[in-house]
């Protein structure tokens, strides 16, 4: 039996092999992953430690407390004005009456209507109001009275009526008034057109005046004396 024979080449490379591994040796272990994932963990565990506690301090630190006006001193509060006092017009006069506007009211004579337009009055004739325009006054009496015997015109504009005083130069000198009565104080002298014109300027008189104070009544004096006894001498 013949026995198989080797190649020159076969025998270089087997030696070459067994000198290899003499030098060598086994190769090294690979690396486990154990050892890599104690790597991988361990840096992020200090890194994020520093703005993690950072940021909890300054959110619970105190806002600071706004400016307090508490101890502000009592002169740098507004003061308000002091109230102010009414107008005049609307205040009482000391011991008199408050001062209003209004239209005033006058008495004139209808010759003839025997009462039909107003109060029958002397021979046959009416006696009939008529109003001005709003006047300021404070005592409506005088006023009223005194548009009465300024009137120098014997016919009142085209309503008919008639003005007995026309003529007269009289003069308001005061009044006064008690209870419902009103009196009224006049000087000077009456200048009157016949008989029938002693109840027209006598009613005249009284009407106008209690029309300006309210009054049911009137007593008139002329330079001290009754409007009756002034008048009888006519």
């Amino acid at each position: 039996m013949t026995r198989p024979r080797l190649s020159a080449f076969s025998v270089l490379t087997f030696s070459a092999l067994v000198i290899l591994t003499g030098c060598f040796g086994p190769p090294a272990p690979a690396p486990t992953g154990t050892s890599t994932a104690t790597t991988t963990t361990a840096a992020p565990t200090t890194s994020p430690a520093a703005p993690t506690t950072a940021s909890p301090t300054a959110a619970t630190s105190p806002p600071a407390a706004p400016p307090s006006t508490a101890a502000a001193p009592p002169s740098s509060a507004p003061t308000s004005p002091p109230p102010t006092s009414p107008p005049p017009t609307e205040e009482p006069a000391p011991g008199g009456l408050p001062e209003q506007v209004a239209p005033l009211t006058i008495y004139y004579v209808a010759v003839d209507d025997n009462g039909v337009s107003g109060p029958l009055i002397g021979c046959g004739d009416s006696l009939v109001a008529t109003t001005t325009a709003p006047v300021r006054f404070t005592d409506q009496v005088r006023p009223s009275v005194e548009a009465l015997l300024s009137n120098k015109s014997r016919d009142v504009g085209l309503s008919g009526l008639v003005n007995v005083l026309y003529q007269s130069s009289l003069t308001y000198a005061g009044g006064e008034l008690a209870g419902s009565t009103i009196t009224i104080y006049l000087t000077g002298q009456f200048m009157l057109g016949g008989v029938c014109d002693i109840p027209r300027a006598k009613a005249q008189l009284e009407y106008t005046a209690m029309a300006a104070a309210g009054a049911t009544s009137a007593q008139v004096f002329v330079n001290g004396r009754p409007i009756d006894e002034v008048l009888s001498l006519k």
